[in-house]
């Protein structure tokens, strides 16, 4: 594989650069030609320029690109509006070959199930790249609708950037297309000797406490832990909802797993209801972090990533690097991250809006990361690359310190509150629940209109217990009600049941059994009496116990439910003790 990088200047010169391109094709005997173009402006009469002269000097060549937030050549940022990369594959085996459609939301399922059917057309493919135009559009469909795509796939790419915030112009273009703004293209690769593969880089770190989004809708996030999402970015970090928003918060993006996989999404903007608008979906229901960008930690990261891949002995590396990494870095510095993987293949690439990564079979949506796809003809050539050492990794930054102190004390300040919440909960002698939280439960499972599940309650008493105190003394008489509290968890979990157990009050102990009858409930009932009256209790030998049975009524007062069970109890009391009633 050879690679040519060059800008784009105007149209003499460029002629002149694929002249010689064309010259080396023939004399090495070129497969397959590929270009990348990148630029940083949706200028669709110069795209369309660009796009006229590949045609015309090169018309066996395929070619794809985008508007960009800026591009990425020989492995830094690169000041030119218009970068090209022509990947010249020499090994007959080896196909390349571009598509392109008209994306929306309303369209998303349709084009991937039309990437699947081209793709299942073609048993060569090995990997598909992407760029989309995607401001103001779900992916969400998109991403998901590839799951079934073959596992051995490999899926990958970045959002176009119309190279201003606000604006929705980006494009997309290729040989299969023209210019597009609300488009896809792909590029799909394969054969015996194409090898790929890919990685991502976040280096964002989560921090403090964890929130659940507790309202979203696509990429709005009206709540976390039910309070305006503005509220945690002002409460934790002070930043103000001013025109400086999303600079501000740039350096501090929402991380939460999704399929498996660390996701981060950086707030644009925030709305007059506290509402904060997301750079990508975030799932309601989804938990997570904000998150910390610090250099040193993102470098680490690099290195670590670089290692990895210089195991695969590339001789191309493509980047999508998140626009929020730009804006994090500067341009003076943004190299720092790319240029240690141009040591290993050219590296090109450019800034996205959104990043693309296909893990565990997953397609997913990334934000302020670095995507990387690295490729190769042929078997893996003897790597004579020196595993790169970089002067940051030999210490570690203040930030970085800080953040573990607030984490660490922040996992410590969680866990002394879910022992409190434990402590809230439970019955002190015999660790079930107490009589509040059981009743707690047991409204639970009664409450809504139309509930279809049923449950059944057990509620137990101790025979004679009053004599088993005033005979032996208390001591004896906890051990009788722990032996009792053991023996329920024990025997209800051999049972295989659901069940939440509980005590109601001195001997008194009440068994919640979700999703049974009361006639099911029975049978545990007497397993339980059975097996209860069977137990020798050192000092206190064998004790007995009653137990009333009732089943829930769809509509009725979890009152009047706990009160008919108390009567079914009472009636095996007066019945003669040691046996099961129900009501």
């Amino acid at each position: 594989m050879k690679l040519f990088q060059f800008d784009y200047k105007n149209e003499i010169s460029l002629r002149g650069k694929l002249h010689r391109i064309r010259q080396y094709c023939e004399e090495k005997g070129a497969s397959k030609v590929l270009f990348h173009i990148f630029t940083d402006s949706p200028d669709k009469e110069l795209i369309d320029g660009v796009c006229t002269v590949l045609d015309q000097e090169m018309p066996d060549a395929e070619y794809a690109g985008c508007s960009t937030n800026g591009n990425i050549s020989s492995g830094d940022f690169s000041p030119s509006g218009v970068s090209i990369t022509c990947m010249v594959f020499s090994c007959p085996s080896i196909h390349v070959e571009t598509l392109q459609y008209r994306l929306t939301e309303d369209v998303a399922i349709e084009v991937t199930d039309a990437l699947k059917r081209e793709v299942k057309a073609r048993p060569w493919v090995k990997a598909v790249e992407l760029v989309a135009t995607i401001r103001g559009l779900s992916m969400s469909a998109f991403c998901d609708n590839l799951h079934d795509l073959d596992p051995s796939i490999q899926v990958f790419g970045g959002g176009a950037f119309s190279g201003k915030l606000d604006a929705v112009q980006a494009c997309v273009f290729s040989k299969k297309g023209s210019c597009m703004q609300k488009g896809v293209a792909f590029v799909l690769y394969g054969g015996d000797d194409f090898y790929l593969s890919t990685q991502f880089v976040s280096g964002w770190k989560p921090l403090g406490k964890e929130m659940k989004v507790t309202r979203a809708t696509g990429n709005i996030v009206y709540e976390l832990d039910g309070q305006p999402t503005y509220d945690a970015y002002y409460r934790y970090l002070k930043i103000k909802n001013d025109e400086n928003f999303f600079f501000h918060t740039i350096e501090f993006p929402f991380y939460y797993i999704r399929n498996g996989v660390n996701i981060l999404r950086d707030p644009v903007c925030c709305n007059e209801d506290g509402s904060i608008e997301m750079t990508s979906d975030v799932k309601e229901g989804a938990t997570g972090r904000l998150a910390y960008g610090d250099p040193m930690t993102i470098l680490d990261s690099v290195a670590e990533t670089r290692t990895e891949v210089a195991s695969f002995s590339p001789e191309a590396i493509l980047i999508f690097s998140c626009a929020g990494r730009r804006l994090f870095w500067g341009d003076d510095r943004i190299g720092r991250e790319t240029q240690p993987f141009e040591s290993l293949a050219p590296t090109f690439g450019f800034f996205t809006s959104s990043e693309f990564l296909r893990t565990n079979g997953y397609v997913n949506q990334h934000n302020v990361t670095l995507v990387i796809a690295a490729m190769r003809e042929g078997e893996p050539k003897e790597n004579t690359t020196a595993a790169e050492k970089l002067d940051h990794t030999e210490r570690i930054s203040m930030i970085h310190r800080l953040a573990t102190f607030i984490n660490m004390a922040t996992k410590e300040l969680e866990e002394a509150n879910q022992k409190l919440h434990e402590v809230a909960i439970t019955d002190a002698l015999t660790g079930l629940y107490n009589r509040g939280e059981i009743q707690r439960r047991i409204e639970e499972q009664g409450e809504g209109e139309g509930k279809k599940e049923p449950f059944s309650l057990i509620m137990i008493d101790l025979d004679d217990f009053k004599k088993v105190n005033d005979t032996y003394g208390h001591k004896i008489g906890d051990e009788v009600l722990t032996g009792l509290a053991d023996f329920l968890q024990v025997s209800l979990h051999s049972e295989e049941v659901r069940y939440m157990a509980g005590r109601w009050g001195g001997e008194e102990f009440m068994i919640v059994l979700p999703g049974m009858h009361a006639k099911d409930a029975a049978v545990i009932a007497e397993k339980l009496r059975n097996g209860f009256a069977a137990i020798e209790f050192k000092g206190a030998g064998r004790q007995t116990m009653s137990l009333g049975v009732t089943e829930y009524i769809p509509g009725e007062d979890t009152d009047d439910l706990c009160i008919r069970v108390d009567d079914a109890l009472y009636a095996a009391k007066r019945a003669g003790k040691n046996r099961v009633v129900v009501k």
